[in-house]
């Protein structure tokens, strides 16, 4: 079993098709099909069949039980380069960052004054852009880390620091505190703000009121998280807004949480990507403290109720 072998596998699971995992991996569509046949030949075994009516391909058996022990190898290839960059002689000194804009907006200035604080001669670019988009920047090696929510992908290393789901918050004031749980029938007829049209946070929401047979009431639609957010403030409407965004907000008790009793909480993550083939500079390894650090500091989501 071969390295590149594994990482077909895992992208063709992935992805459900050697068309899509070849244009992720950058490969051709008959490499992938080379490398899954040798590693299926090398295993006297069929990885993938058929999906459902005959579309695209899913995990058979035994690829099923192969799927956590690729994933450990990759993961163990991953440590074994870090440990081999870690003798040797520092980096020069400064790191790229890709991250998406509610990260960037929300958590990155306290994260990176501290860092900076502690590592005055560390030279920091950050852009952003959404998270295919910090995605691509990884890949491509413009950015030696990405921040993303919920980002996975084969060809890099995921690490979630925390749970960062969306939920639905409005003012205070129009919120009386015995009244902070409501039905998806109730919200879909208040007046309700929409943020980023087409981002996986606004597909995410629309698909909540579309699975239960509901049309939200959408009162306006906007570009961006904080001007979301500056609605709710105002008593425009209520928002899906994700945690980050809004926890200083609702420590202050300007904005509270309103839990919807009848439906799954949109479930999210904060996430670190790195490609799997190059080690993090020992910079990178110490804004990721810096990062985890804050968060502790910052604490998580609200827990649901029972």
């Amino acid at each position: 079993m071969e390295i590149p072998q594994v990482e077909a596998f895992l992208a063709v699971g992935t992805f459900g098709g050697f068309r899509r995992a070849a244009a992720a991996l950058r490969l051709t569509q008959p490499a992938v099909s080379a490398r899954i046949r040798a590693l299926e030949d090398s295993l006297s075994v069929r990885l993938f069949e058929r999906g459902q009516h005959g579309h695209g391909l899913a995990l058979s058996a035994a690829g099923r039980a192969l799927r956590p022990h690729a994933e450990q190898v990759l993961h163990a290839v991953a440590l074994a380069r870090q440990a081999v960059h870690d003798i040797r002689p520092a980096s020069g000194g400064a790191i790229q960052i890709a991250a998406v804009l509610s990260i960037c907006t929300y958590l990155l200035p306290d994260v990176l004054k501290r860092f900076q604080t502690a590592h005055p001669d560390v030279m920091i670019a950050v852009r952003s852009g959404h998270s295919k988009e910090v995605l691509e920047m990884v890949l491509r090696g413009d950015a030696e880390i990405g921040l993303a929510r919920s980002l996975h992908h084969p060809e890099v290393e995921t690490v979630s620091l925390r749970d960062d789901p969306l939920i639905l918050v409005g003012r205070s004031t129009s919120w009386p505190t015995r009244t902070r749980r409501a039905r998806l029938a109730e919200v879909a007829d208040r007046p309700l703000i929409f943020f980023d049209r087409g981002s996986s946070d606004w597909t995410l929401t629309q698909g909540l009121f579309r699975r239960a047979g509901l049309v939200p009431n959408v009162a306006l639609e906007v570009e961006t998280i904080e001007t979301a957010k500056r609605m709710v403030e105002r008593g425009m409407g209520l928002a899906f807004l994700p945690h980050l965004a809004v926890g200083r907000e609702l420590r202050r008790r300007s904005l509270v949480a309103i839990e919807i009793v009848d439906a799954e909480p949109i479930s999210r993550s904060l996430d670190v990507i790195h490609p799997r083939p190059r080690p993090l500079s020992s910079e990178a390894r110490a804004l990721l403290h810096a990062l985890r650090s804050a968060l502790s500091e910052a604490g998580g989501p609200p827990r649901r109720r029972r």
